[in-house]
C-alpha cells in the first residue's frame, strides 16, 4: 500500500483512500490508460536474496595514474575520460568508486581552503578550463549510474614529487602556520601530524567536503607518517613538535606519541562524520600487515612502528565503518599470504565492521596472475558472507580489460549484480516500501513506482519471476519505471513473466520489504 505521510509524523491518510490516490496519481502523471495493482497477497514463492558485495576500485589522481590522463587537459576531455571510466565500471558491475580528490595539499574540486590541483590544470592554483567542479561531476555521474562515490584524501602529504614545483599557491608557502617538513627524497613534503595546526587544517579540509558535497564515504589510504623510503631511511623530522610536546609535560615515548597523534586524528574524523552526516561511511586502507608475527607466519614492514598507524586499534574501537587492508600478495606467498592475512584481520573485527581487502589488480602480468586476482575475490566472498567486498587497485586494468579480466569477471564472479552490504551499526531501520502500478501494452509490462522519502534512497531493486526462477536488476535512485517483456522466446522454450516485485534500498544499505504482485497479461 502507498503510505502518504511524513516519516517523522504519525499522521496517515486513511487506508480506504490510499489505493484511490495511487491510481489517480499515476493516471495523472503517466497518462496510463491500462493500469492494475496486481494481487498484493503474500506469495508462497521465496524470492532469492540479492547478492551483497562491495565492488570498488580506486581512481588514482596522483601522478595522473588513472585520471586525468595528464595534467592540463581541457575540461571537456577530462569529463570524457571520466565518463569512459564510469561507463566501464558500471558495465562491469562495480557499485563504488573511490576517487582521490586530495593527493597532496591541493584539490580536485573547488576548495575555499586549498589551491586547485596540479594534476588537473598542470599548474597548482589554476582551475581547469573551461571552469567546472570535477568532484561534483564525478558524484553526479556515479549516482546517475547507481554507484556510490567515496572521497579519498591523503591527510598529511603536503607535496608529491610528481606534483609540479612548490610555487606561490602551495600551502607550504601560503600558510606559514603549518609545519610542513621537507623529506630527503626530492620534491616530497609532509605535514607533521604532531603539529596541532596541521591536524586542524586537514580536519577542516575533510569536513568542508563532507558538508558541501553529497559523498557516500570518506576514505584514507596508508599514508599517515611517511614510508621510510620517502625520507631515505632517516627518522621523520618532527623535532620541533616533539620538543613542544615534552615541554608541555608530555610523557609518552616518541613512537607512542606519534601513534597517538594519528589515533586522535582518526577518532576525531570518525566522530565528526557521524555528527554531520551519519550515513556517510568512513573507510581506511592501511598497509596489509599490522605487525610482523601477527599472525605467527607473517613477516614484513611493521606499520605499527614504522608508519605509526595502529589500524587494529581503529578497528577494535569502531572508529571506521570499513577497513580495506592492502593485501597485495599472492595466496601462496607464505610470509604474506593473502588468505592468512585476511583471516587475521577478520579475527580482530570485534565491532563487526566491514573488512574489504584491497587486491593488486594492476600487478597482473599473465594468466596465472589473472587467476590469482579472481581467486582472491572469491576468497574474500567466502570469508565475508553478506558483508563481502574488495577494492581493485586500480581502475585502469579494468577500464582497459587487461588480460581479459573484465570478460572473466562478467562471466564468473560478477555475473550477478550486487548491492553494497548494509552498515547496520549506523542504522538498521529499513526504508518504507515503494508503491507501484503495472501497465501492460502488447508484450511488455511497465512497472512504475513512487516513494515518500526519495532523498534517502540510493537504489531500487526490481524482481521478476519466470517459472520458479527469480531474477533482479539494481537501478539508480532517479529511475521511476522499468519495462520487461511478458514473454521471452528462446530456441527451446518460452518463459513467461508471472510475478513482479520492487524494493527500496537506503544510503546505509538497508532494503525495504519487497512489494510483490502477480502479473495478469
Amino acid at each position: 500500500m502507498f503510505k502518504i505521510y511524513n516519516k517523522r509524523s504519525s499522521s496517515i491518510i486513511p487506508r480506504s483512500y490510499q489505493r484511490f490516490l495511487i491510481i489517480l496519481f499515476f493516471m495523472l502523471v503517466t497518462g496510463c490508460n491500462k493500469l492494475h495493482l496486481g494481487n498484493f497477497q503474500t506469495r508462497p514463492t521465496t524470492i532469492t536474496p540479492i547478492q551483497r558485495e562491495f565492488r570498488a576500485a580506486w581512481i588514482t589522481t596522483v601522478g595522473n595514474i588513472d585520471w586525468p590522463s595528464q595534467p592540463g587537459l581541457d575540461s571537456r576531455k577530462q569529463r570524457k575520460e571520466a565518463n569512459v571510466i564510469l561507463d566501464s565500471a558500471s558495465s562491469l558491475g562495480l557499485n563504488t568508486i573511490i576517487l582521490q580528490i586530495r593527493p597532496q595539499c591541493d584539490a580536485l574540486y573547488e576548495s575555499p581552503i586549498e589551491p586547485w590541483s596540479y594534476f588537473l590544470s598542470g599548474k597548482q592554483g589554476h582551475p581547469p578550463t573551461p571552469l567546472y567542479d570535477p568532484l561534483l561531476f564525478w558524484i553526479e555521474q556515479a549516482h546517475a549510474r547507481g554507484m556510490e562515490l567515496h572521497a579519498w584524501f591523503n591527510p598529511f602529504r603536503a607535496h608529491h614529487s610528481q606534483g609540479g614545483p612548490v610555487g606561490e599557491a602551495s600551502v607550504i608557502n601560503r600558510k606559514r602556520n603549518l609545519a610542513a617538513v621537507q623529506l630527503k627524497k626530492d620534491g616530497n613534503w609532509w605535514l607533521d601530524p604532531g603539529n596541532t595546526e596541521n591536524q586542524n587544517h586537514s580536519f577542516a579540509i575533510i569536513m568542508d567536503v563532507l558538508r558541501r558535497y553529497d559523498v557516500d564515504g570518506i576514505h584514507f589510504d596508508d599514508y599517515f607518517y611517511p614510508y621510510p623510503s620517502l625520507n631515505e631511511g632517516h627518522d621523520f623530522p618532527d623535532h620541533e613538535s616533539w620538543e613542544t610536546y615534552l615541554s608541555g609535560g608530555g610523557r609518552l615515548a616518541l613512537s607512542d606519541w606519534r601513534r597517538e597523534n594519528v589515533n586522535r586524528f582518526i577518532k576525531r574524523i570518525y566522530r565528526n562524520i557521524k555528527k554531520e552526516k551519519p550515513h556517510v561511511k568512513f573507510g581506511i586502507s592501511p598497509f596489509g600487515i599490522w605487525r610482523p608475527g601477527f599472525p605467527a607466519s607473517v613477516k614484513g614492514l611493521d606499520q605499527y612502528e614504522v608508519l605509526y598507524a595502529d589500524a587494529r586499534l581503529w578497528l577494535k574501537k569502531g572508529w571506521v565503518d570499513y577497513l580495506a587492508p592492502q593485501l597485495y600478495w599472492p595466496t601462496r606467498q607464505i610470509e604474506q599470504s593473502y588468505p592468512v592475512l585476511l583471516a587475521w584481520w577478520k579475527s580482530q573485527n570485534i565491532k563487526n565492521r566491514h573488512i574489504w581487502p584491497g587486491v593488486f589488480t594492476s600487478s597482473m602480468k599473465d594468466q596465472r596472475s589473472l587467476d590469482e586476482i579472481i581467486n582472491q575475490i572469491m576468497i574474500a566472498r567466502a570469508m565475508g558472507g553478506l558483508q563481502a567486498g574488495h577494492i581493485h587497485f586500480n581502475i585502469t586494468p579494468l577500464k582497459d580489460n587487461m588480460l581479459g579480466i573484465v570478460d572473466s569477471l562478467i562471466a564468473g564472479a560478477y555475473k550477478k549484480p550486487a548491492l553494497v552490504p548494509a552498515s547496520t551499526w549506523i542504522d538498521n531501520t529499513p526504508p518504507d516500501s515503494p508503491s507501484f502500478l503495472l501497465k501492460i501494452h502488447d508484450n511488455e509490462l511497465t512497472i512504475s513506482w513512487a516513494h515518500p522519502q526519495n532523498r534517502e534512497i540510493r537504489n531500487w531493486v526490481v524482481y521478476e519471476r519466470r517459472g520458479s526462477s527469480w531474477h533482479h536488476i539494481i537501478l539508480p535512485s532517479w529511475v521511476r519505471d522499468y519495462t520487461l517483456p511478458l514473454r521471452v522466446e528462446n530456441i527451446n522454450m518460452t518463459t513467461i513473466l508471472t510475478e513482479i516485485g520492487i524494493s527500496a534500498v537506503d544510503r546505509v544499505g538497508n532494503e525495504s520489504k519487497i512489494q510483490r504482485a502477480n502479473v495478469f497479461p
